[in-house]
Order: structure tokens, then C-alpha cells, then sequence
């Protein structure tokens, strides 16, 4: 099959690229710099210079393919509404390239606190609706056209999709801890977080693409729920520093960005993806990849 995935050189990104080479499929990859393309080609891949904001660019690379993953995120923190925006676009775009097609359209989710008191699970439907909501809404938007002629798949992935390289909220963490001399949790540490290796999550996007009917929700979670004071512990004991109780009110200060997001609770269940594409994953868990170094 040939695929066309946006965010091919991301964190995510290049695993599935690798992923989907592997088992025999042909990619192209959305590269935004020389030394994207120049990565792309090196592992076999086809190129497509662009970004998010060549929404002709990616009606071409829909068109050109026989599926689409769309991993592609500004992740603008200081401009939500930027990244928001760009997002919806994105998949307004893909949606009206592949229409009637019955091509793939598989696109990357967030697990959120779907899911107040409990753990979330595939039936659980996002409460981002519309443009100005969280990605401007692209699941929902995106799953208006399951039924249109479009097999489409949204793939949610834990907060924490981890690994040597990861660079996103554990990575952050582990710099407050570095900077204050403490690893910090905030309140009394029990809100907690999915995770998945990063290798399990390029794994279950390839079966996803390969084999999920239209219109499913796929969660990418190996653990459903590890404490924030698990993580805090865990980078403690790697940089040998204390582990100690944040206020709330410090959070921003503490720990950057991540500080809005580590007091919520966004645990997860896997179980009927697991179930639906006999997905089982194998990678080291959160704190195990912490204290093998992998954010070192």
C-alpha cells in the first residue's frame, strides 16, 4: 500500500515510517527542511516538501496515495489557537481529497480527561467540538465522514509515548527536576497517565491502517494508569535528587508548560484495541525507560 504520512521525521512520525517500510508498504513523507527529506530518502521513503500550511500540497499527497496517516501537529504551546487551527484545516483537506474513495484516513488523537472518575475507554467520545475546541476538533470532524466514503481511524495516543529521544512531557519533567534540584508532583500524586513505547505505538498505527474498520477509536495504551508520583519517583531516584509535593498554584512555575497537565488524570484503557487487532504490546513501561536512562 502506498501511504502518505504527515509528521514523518516526528518522535511518533519515523517510527511508523519505519514501521510500514518494514512490513512492505511504500511511504511518502511530508518533510518540511532538507534534513527531513535527506532522512526520508535514507530509509527508503519518497518525499513531499511541505507543511501543514500547504493545504495544497497535502490534497496532492492524499490524492497521489491509497491512505493517509496524518501525524503531523504544530504543538505551538504559547499559540493553541494556531495549532488548533492548522489542525483542522488539515483534516478538512484530507477529508475532501478522500471523500468517496474508500481510502484510509488515519489520524492522530490525544487521551484526555474523557472521562471524569474513571478510566477512558474506546467508546468514550472527545468533548473537543469544533474550531476553537482542543485540535480544533479534528476526531469529530473527521469521523462526520466515516460513514462518507472514507475508512476513517483515530488513533489516541497516551500522554506519554516514551523512549530514548522523547522529548515531550516526561522530557520536560525531567528538566524541572534537573533545574530545581527536585523531582515534583503536584498534590497528592494519585492523577494519572496512560503510556506506550514508542515502538508499540508505530506498531498498533500499522494494524490499525491494515485492518480497523471505519469510524474506530484506537487507544495506543500499554500501561492504563501511572501515578504522577510514580514518575516523580522514578526520575528522583535516576538523577538522585529528592522527590517532594508541588502546590498547585506553583505548577506553572515548576514545571514549564507541562505544569497544566500534570495534575490531571488521563488513564486509559486499551482493551478493545488490544481485543479488535490482537495488539499486544512489549516495550519497557514508562519508569522502566526512565531508569534505563532514556531521558539522560
Amino acid at each position: 500500500m502506498h501511504v502518505f504520512v504527515t509528521g514523518a521525521t516526528g518522535w511518533i512520525g519515523s517510527a511508523v515510517v519505519d514501521e510500514l517500510l518494514d512490513a512492505g508498504h511504500e511511504v511518502t513523507g511530508l518533510a518540511r527542511s532538507d534534513a527531513s527529506a535527506a532522512t526520508l530518502e535514507r530509509k527508503g521513503a519518497l518525499v513531499r516538501r511541505g507543511d501543514l500550511d500547504d493545504l495544497d500540497g497535502l490534497r496532492a499527497g492524499a490524492a497521489e496515495a491509497e491512505a493517509v496517516i496524518h501525524l503531523a501537529n504544530k504543538h505551538d504551546w504559547g499559540n493553541p489557537a494556531e495549532s488548533n487551527r492548522a489542525e483542522r484545516a488539515a483534516v478538512e483537506t484530507f477529508a475532501d481529497a478522500l471523500t468517496g474513495t474508500g481510502r484510509a484516513f488515519v489520524l492522530a488523537a490525544g487521551l484526555s480527561t474523557m472521562a471524569a472518575g474513571r478510566r477512558a475507554t474506546e467508546t468514550d467520545l472527545s468533548p473537543a467540538v469544533g474550531p476553537d475546541s482542543h485540535r480544533g476538533g479534528a476526531e469529530n470532524l473527521a469521523l462526520e465522514y466515516a460513514e462518507k466514503g472514507m475508512r476513517v481511524i483515530s488513533a489516541r495516543f497516551s500522554p506519554s509515548v516514551h523512549g530514548v529521544g522523547d522529548h515531550g512531557f516526561v522530557a520536560a519533567l525531567v528538566a524541572a527536576a534537573r533545574e530545581h534540584g527536585v523531582s515534583g508532583y503536584l498534590g497528592d500524586g494519585t492523577a494519572a497517565w496512560s503510556a506506550v513505547h514508542r515502538t508499540d505505538a508505530a506498531r498498533l498505527v500499522r494494524l490499525g491502517l491494515e485492518g480497523a474498520p471505519t469510524g474506530t477509536l484506537l487507544h495506543a495504551v500499554a500501561e492504563e494508569a501511572v501515578t504522577t508520583k510514580e514518575i516523580a519517583e522514578a526520575i528522583g531516584r535516576t538523577l538522585d535528587v529528592p522527590v517532594a509535593s508541588v502546590a498547585p498554584e506553583k505548577a506553572a512555575e515548576h514545571f514549564g508548560f507541562v505544569g497544566r497537565f500534570f495534575s490531571l488524570d488521563m488513564s486509559a484503557s486499551s482493551e478493545r484495541t488490544r481485543e479488535l487487532l490482537k495488539w499486544a504490546p512489549f516495550g519497557p513501561t514508562l519508569v522502566e525507560d526512565i531508569e534505563a536512562g532514556a531521558y539522560s
